[in-house]
């Protein structure tokens, strides 16, 4: 009962050093508390904004263009990874074009899509949906392609179709290393986004927000729409890794 119990409060460890090591800094004076305010503070400062709800609109901006971005993603990149990775010599054929955009910075790509898109919202979930497609095309095709040949071999040796080996092995055994990409690809999405916040015309969102604060140097509302991102971006990691294990039960075994 005590190893459960201390298990579970594993994930507060993490946090509290922050914290801790955050404390540490303004009492040392390494860092003048007019540019980092004292973590109680921040977080009363959290607190209030929840409350009140003015950070609702930006919260929810910021969560509305992730998630449609990372499903243009998925509607893309699995069906698509699935393909090419079928084939080993169909994923070498465009491979080198996966890896190079794969290798470039997204936001590099910020003045192409405001040529294309303009500064309109579609420019923002466009450029975050085609960073996320190719983390999501990348995995799914690995997945199938580094399928465990003893599971097709066997089911080959047993007279099963080419559709069912493809749809009943290759595909469950390539879940895992999907769902990798899902969960680096929902990432992605939410970084993405903030980074076009910033940096493209937004009159919304949290990427808005902590750039706006930081012009009228607002630090507290900066440093809390900052805490605020990274919970929204561990929320939907966790999200992801709580629907892997469920469907992936089977990941690890022999």
């Amino acid at each position: 009962m005590d190893r459960i119990f201390d298990a579970r409060l594993l994930p507060l460890v993490g946090p509290l050093l922050l914290f801790a090591l955050w404390e540490l800094v303004i009492a040392a004076q390494w860092i003048k508390p007019v540019l980092l305010p004292p973590p109680g503070e921040t977080l009363a400062h959290l607190w209030d904004s929840i409350v009140s709800g003015s950070i609702k609109v930006d919260f929810l901006a910021t969560l509305y263009r992730t998630l449609v971005a990372f499903g243009i993603a998925v509607a893309i990149g699995v069906p698509l990874g699935v393909m090419l990775g079928s084939s080993v010599s169909a994923y070498r054929s465009v491979e080198f074009l996966i890896d190079f955009f794969r290798s470039t910075p997204s936001s590099a790509l910020i003045p192409l899509f405001l040529l294309i898109f303009g500064i309109t919202d579609a420019n923002k979930i466009a450029i975050a949906a085609f960073a996320a497609v190719l983390l999501v095309l990348f995995n799914s095709a690995y997945g199938v392609m580094n399928a465990k040949k003893t599971r097709v071999m066997a089911a080959q040796i047993m007279g099963v179709s080419k559709w069912h080996v493809f749809k009943d092995v290759m595909l469950m055994e390539s879940l895992a290393q999907t769902f990798v990409g899902l969960r680096t690809g929902v990432s992605m999405s939410l970084v993405i986004v903030i980074v076009a916040e910033m940096f493209i015309g937004s009159e919304t969102g949290l990427g808005h927000r902590i750039i706006d604060a930081q012009q009228v140097f607002n630090v507290k509302d900066m440093y809390t729409s900052i805490l605020i991102t990274g919970a929204l971006g561990y929320l939907l990691n966790l999200a992801f890794l709580l629907i892997e294990q469920k469907v992936v039960h089977w990941s690890g075994k022999a």
